[in-house]
């Protein structure tokens, strides 16, 4: 098992929901970090939808350090450059390209490549990869095809993303291939905007107990 790997798992499995978050602001990106805190969730994504991506991981890390802060929708080697440089402590992509695998080779921060299919899969595991994004999960066969991987490719788990929230996670959280899921419900847009971190902290004590319920 490399290195890479036994850092992601020890992400990956210190909580069940990894909230996969898009902000305005580094401020904004901040009081959200603290937020989830408060609820129990120690690591996030912040995706480079928006301008403040990277100003908002630089922040985060800066400002609120027991917050482990990852970057999501990293596309290119270029973004994944700028998302080291911010501090990012994982690096999360949709896909997997033969240059951000290059980039995550000359990287000391982990990357978490996505996957959707099984010779994607396989792909990945032959490139030294146990620990894989399953994106978009709904959308492409969601628990289901999770369930029927995981005899077949036993080697790899997965961190399910897309689709997922309150209503079906514990199809995926009782997989034995799962090692947690991203979602975006422990940060809804509106709670964001309007500044409601105390419900966005009742959000994420419930998604922190989903361990025990799964």
């Amino acid at each position: 098992m490399s290195q890479d790997t036994k850092r992601l798992l020890a992400i990956l499995t210190a909580q069940p929901v990894v909230p996969v978050v898009a902000v305005d602001s580094a401020a904004q990106g901040v009081l959200l970090a603290r937020a989830l805190i408060a609820g129990g969730i120690g690591s996030i994504e912040v995706t480079l939808r928006t301008p403040a991506g990277l100003e908002a991981i630089a922040a985060i890390a800066a400002e609120v350090p027991e917050m482990v802060c990852g970057a999501g929708t990293i596309l290119t080697p270029k973004q994944f450059e700028q998302a080291e440089k911010a501090g990012a402590e994982f690096i999360v992509s949709p896909g997997a390209t033969v240059e951000i695998l290059d980039a995550a080779r000359n990287s000391d921060v982990p990357l978490l490549p996505g996957s959707a299919t099984p010779s994607e899969m396989m792909a990945m595991l032959q490139e030294g990869y146990e620990v894989l994004k399953f994106f978009p999960a709904e959308q492409v066969g969601g628990a289901a095809l999770l369930k029927s991987i995981a005899p077949v490719i036993p080697q790899i788990k997965f961190c399910p993303t897309g689709g997922i929230s309150m209503k079906n996670v514990g199809d995926y959280l009782k997989l034995p291939n799962v090692l947690c899921v991203g979602g975006s419900w422990l940060a809804p847009k509106d709670k964001v905007a309007a500044g409601d971190w105390d419900a966005i902290s009742a959000l994420a004590a419930e998604a922190s107990g989903l361990r025990d319920a799964a």
